[in-house]
């Protein structure tokens, strides 16, 4: 069996940091979320993985590599296009060759991973089968409809939905998948769909299984469950201090301080993580924080929030609530006249008291 992971999206939830960042890059917990993928895929015993891959194809080359630091093999499928799922699919052919395979969105969380899925899929051998959760919002979302048991209807994002169950970003197909994606016609907005794929598989009779999750599962495509997904992790470690504190510092509860890392006269209250050679000076670091790779908080205070590699909060008197993208300077300005001064990128919001 082998896998196949789409990680071609734009990210336009997430603008600006998705600008200048591939989505599945952002790191939730100091680790990028497409590393949680590949490593629930491994823990299913698949080791052939392709990544689809479309503008920010050089960027998750560089981040993942052949494979190799997780004892696997990557493949990379360039998508030119974002038109659809299924597209991704049809283009993969040649990798997948004959074989059955996981399909996992790249930006997908899922906490108890896909390993007893895959048991399932291999034991029941459907054509497909589908990972589906209750979510209070079904209408941003690919949608199933069952009936006693099965699988009768897809719907992309409708307006109306028909259940709460949504569809939830892996999906498992053997090679009936490709019947089906050379037979749909592209939606309104352009894309092979691959719900409508995946209805051409229950209108020809083919057998498609529905698996309704238990665990916590997160699209992380949106900011406030990026953050969710941050808090969700977080509260899954243990205290780990491979840094530096001084006497006048005070850690509290489960925080992991990563190699390199500098506490000075701070209070740093878990869960959180400080990353490999981050300062926390003169600082308050509260619960569900996430301080990335040589970031800088001096004389401030941040909360539930994700502060990637390399930025600086200077004398700032409190963050929470927010993503603060890479190489960004956020300080207090001392001049006169006291005004706010800002340079922000498209798509940016910023709430100021």
């Amino acid at each position: 069996m082998k896998a196949l992971i789409l990680s071609g999206g734009k990210g336009t939830r997430l603008r600006p940091i998705t600008h200048t960042n591939a989505k599945q890059l952002i790191p939730i917990a100091n680790k990028p979320i497409l590393f949680y993928g590949i490593e629930a895929i491994k823990e299913a015993g698949i080791v052939d993985i392709g990544i689809v891959i479309g503008e920010t194809k050089n960027e998750i080359r560089q981040a993942v590599g052949d494979g190799s630091k997780w004892g696997v093999k990557i493949t990379y499928i360039v998508q030119d296009e974002p038109l659809g799922l299924a597209h991704a699919v049809k283009i993969s052919r040649k990798f997948i060759d004959q074989d059955s395979f996981v399909m996992y969105l790249g930006d997908n969380l899922i906490k108890d991973g896909i390993k007893s899925l895959v048991e399932e899929f291999e034991a029941k051998k459907p054509n497909a089968q589908i990972l589906l959760a209750h979510v209070p919002h079904p209408e941003q979302f690919g949608v199933a409809e069952l009936l006693e048991g099965r699988v009768v209807r897809l719907e992309e994002k409708p307006k109306h939905p028909r259940s709460d169950l949504a569809l939830c970003g892996v999906y498992m197909f053997d090679q009936s998948i490709f019947e089906a994606v050379d037979n749909i016609k592209p939606s309104l907005r352009n894309e092979l769909e691959i719900t409508d794929a995946i209805q051409y598989l229950i209108d020809t009779k083919m057998k498609v299984h529905p698996h309704i999750i238990t665990g916590w599962w997160k699209d992380t495509g949106k900011l406030e469950d990026m953050l969710e997904a941050n808090s969700i992790i977080l509260d899954t470690f243990t205290f780990k201090n491979d840094g530096r504190v001084d006497d006048k510092s005070k850690i509290e509860g489960k925080v992991v301080i990563e190699k390199g890392a500098v506490i000075e006269n701070s209070v740093v209250r878990g869960p959180a993580i400080i990353g490999e050679n981050a300062k926390v000076i003169n600082s308050y670091v509260g619960p569900y924080s996430a301080i990335y790779f040589g970031a800088c908080i001096e004389s401030s205070e941040i909360e539930h929030s994700i502060v990637l590699e390399n930025s600086h909060i200077i004398d700032i008197k409190r963050i929470e609530d927010s993503l603060i993208g890479q190489n960004v300077e956020v300080k207090k300005s001392h001049s006169r006249p006291q005004a706010y001064r800002i340079m922000v990128g498209d798509s940016s919001k910023i709430e100021v008291l």
